[in-house]
């Protein structure tokens, strides 16, 4: 669950601001981008775990309404429900996450729910439930031939077995810093840092908020710009990012203009507030 606090600025270190509001609204990358994928109209699953309160009740009925599938979603009654405290100002956001009943989620409940992945034509995975279970739904769909796209955050180093299961991985630039262990100080350092990923890693869609996304074509690198709009809320702009790239790719679309939809999909998502009222339909993406 997103606790949203709307304030016209971000507080320094030590610092007590008085906010403007307090929201609560249904959020999560990985229920955030289920909704985006449904939204989109996809057939979408969700494998995950929320506790035994309110929260938990108001998430499942919202990914309901949207007609996700949520039998292999499990209740637990030995913890909370995950949520992510959102610092929100005009144009920015920042977030701490408690996983709760994300952390509790074991590559045993994976695998109980294989057939899900085995029969999906993608795999959109982030990393709020502990790798070993993030390994193994990768591993499931890499045996079954299903194409991955990785959304790396919270942002962990990650080992090298994982990402060799997976065929994208979508950072934004803090993220590939830390994924990468290098800076860049401009674009040439970074198309030689993305060079150097993908010549051991999964293809990079490297995300830039209000830039647009960043991806080699042919080596060389290629920014896909995001149009200019009336900003309202960014909080979900990366996950409505991810649900359009992978809705685009298992619909058979070439990677650039998956990544042209996606471009798309993140800008038309921050004109609103909420992560998943956000998210934008399909109809908007003609």
């Amino acid at each position: 669950m997103d606790l949203v606090v709307s304030m016209s600025r971000m507080p320094k270190i030590g610092e007590t601001l008085q906010g403007d509001e307090l929201h609560t609204i249904p959020g999560g990358k990985g229920a955030n981008q289920a909704v985006g994928c449904a939204k989109l109209g996809a057939q979408v699953a969700m494998i995950g775990a929320v506790g035994q309160d309110n929260f938990g009740d108001v998430l499942l009925a919202q990914m309901t309404a949207h007609g996700i599938h949520t039998e292999a979603i499990v209740r637990r009654d030995d913890c909370s429900t995950g949520t992510a405290t959102i610092l929100h100002t005009f144009n920015d956001n920042c977030i701490v996450i408690v996983s709760g009943a994300n952390g509790k989620v074991t590559p045993e409940q994976v695998h109980q729910h294989a057939q899900l992945i085995q029969e999906a034509d993608a795999l959109l995975v982030q990393l709020e439930i502990p790798l070993p279970a993030v390994q193994a739904a990768l591993e499931i769909a890499r045996e079954a031939g299903v194409r991955t796209v990785l959304n790396p955050a919270p942002a962990v180093k990650l080992p090298a077995e994982l990402l060799q299961l997976v065929d994208f991985i979508t950072p934004n630039e803090t993220e590939f810093e830390l994924l990468s262990g290098a800076t860049y100080a401009n674009e040439s350092e970074l198309q030689g840092g993305m060079q150097q990923w993908e010549m051991t890693g999964p293809r990079l869609l490297l995300t830039r908020g209000e830039k647009g996304v960043a991806m080699l074509v042919a080596g060389s690198l290629t920014t896909i710009p995001a149009p200019r709009v009336q900003v309202v809320d960014t909080t979900g702009a990366g996950d409505a990012c991810n649900a359009a790239f992978t809705v685009a790719l298992a619909r058979g679309e070439e990677v650039l203009e998956a990544a042209t939809i996606a471009v798309k999909a993140a800008s038309l998502s921050v004109t609103r507030f909420g992560a998943q009222a956000g998210m934008p339909l399909l109809a908007e993406l003609s």
